[in-house]
């Protein structure tokens, strides 16, 4: 599977393509460990494979996510098939030297912008996903030339054990499948090891996940 023109090879899980997204929460010790915990965290899921890593932590500010980031780089480098993207912060991302960027379905940064800024500062082309909710964003994201879209939430966004968002289910999943035309999708949302194969059944190149991937 290409991807932001990078080779990927397939994923243990049953061959699917993983995008595991950072959570520094759910990791143990204090403020300053969890940050350090990221690298670590982030060497363990290159080891095992994954492909796209999110650094996904909203409270942070550019400077802070960059210091963050450049580690989890470091210690991802023995694994080119791993790729860190930061999340809705493309200056972190540039100054970090990470693979690319997530943007959110709100978004005013297009792909196309954030392909132009890491050309200005002659770094490789940089790998640009999407998050969609609904089959109209996915045009969009198609139109604009995005890397990989995450759909969710698939199977409903659950937290501290409340319904916060709907299932879309696998039928909507399928569709956006679809209207991604060429634009691989991960699923997002619920997703667990037993139901991940009926996502790459409706469509799906992989999963992506935040709780999934922390054990």
């Amino acid at each position: 599977m290409n991807v932001g023109g990078h080779q990927h090879p397939p994923s243990t899980l049953n061959g699917m393509l993983r995008c595991a997204i950072t959570d520094r929460s759910l990791l143990p010790g204090d403020e300053s460990q969890r940050r350090r915990g990221l690298a670590e965290q982030a060497a363990r899921w290159a080891a095992e494979g994954i492909d796209l890593i999110q650094l996904r932590e909203k409270d942070l500010g550019p400077l802070e996510l960059g210091d963050i980031a450049r580690p989890m780089i470091e210690a991802i480098a023995s694994h080119p098939g791993t790729r860190l993207l930061v999340n809705n912060c493309l200056r972190a991302a540039v100054e970090s030297e990470a693979h690319g960027v997530h943007l959110p379905s709100n978004a005013v940064l297009l792909p196309e912008e954030v392909r132009r800024r890491y050309a200005v500062f002659s770094l490789p082309r940089p790998t640009v996903t999407v998050s969609c909710h609904s089959l109209a964003e996915v045009q969009i994201a198609r139109r604009n030339q995005a890397d990989a879209i995450l759909f969710a939430p698939v199977f409903g966004k659950i937290v501290d054990g409340e319904t916060v968002s709907p299932a879309a289910g696998l039928d909507v999943l399928r569709a956006a499948c679809e209207a991604a035309g060429p634009i691989p999708v991960y699923a997002l949302g619920g997703v667990t090891e037993e139901n991940a194969p009926a996502c790459v059944a409706a469509g799906a190149v992989g999963i992506a996940g935040i709780r999934l991937f922390h054990k």
